[in-house]
């Protein structure tokens, strides 16, 4: 089960303590059963509210997408190698994962 985010516990806290105050004032009741299923069923209207909070989507990145206008605007068959006609955006839009030990540490000699 994931965790619940910070606004999920925000949202269900506050709906549990304004709901619990509102259901004491109104019904004005002063028996324990009846605080008791309030009590109760404000806990059940701030889970509802807190698990129907709409979870933050991830941005997908379309890496054939142009960054501006001016870069459309470019022949699109260019003489040369096809490395050429890849450009410096496409590339940034490939980025390989950093491996430990790709590139061996040099350390200092003791002096």
């Amino acid at each position: 089960m994931p965790r619940p985010t910070a606004a999920q516990l925000a949202y269900g806290s506050c709906t549990v303590i304004f709901s619990t105050l509102a259901m004491l004032l109104l019904s004005q009741t002063s028996s324990g059963l009846g605080i008791a299923v309030i009590a109760l069923a404000a806990l059940a209207l701030g889970l509802l509210v807190a698990m129907t909070v709409p979870l933050p989507k991830a941005r997908a990145v379309t890496p054939g997408r142009a960054a501006t206008p001016a870069a459309s605007a470019a022949p699109a068959a260019a003489p040369g190698p096809a490395s050429a006609a890849v450009g410096p955006r496409t590339a940034s839009a490939r980025r390989r994962p950093v491996t430990a030990g790709a590139e061996p540490v040099r350390e200092r000699a003791a002096s």
